[in-house]
């Protein structure tokens, strides 16, 4: 069975969970080049995320401004 996406907010958490580790030396060379994969990939759903949302507003702005306009 497929995995349960998890949200952008729980997504971002991870990634800032990463990055904290590696920013504090809390890895050894092999862990960091894992997570530094890991938090690639939850960098890029982040990504597809906003982008998602930003033509979505978008969107929505102009049907309000279309609406004014009426």
């Amino acid at each position: 069975m497929g995995e349960k996406k998890k949200s952008f907010e729980q997504t971002l958490q991870d990634l800032e969970n990463i990055v904290n580790k590696l920013e504090n030396g809390e890895l050894n060379l092999d862990e960091s080049i894992k997570n530094f994969e890991i938090a690639s990939k939850l960098y890029k759903e982040c990504k597809v995320e906003l982008e998602k949302a930003e033509k979505k507003i978008a969107i929505l702005t102009e049907n309000l401004q279309e609406e004014d306009y009426n």
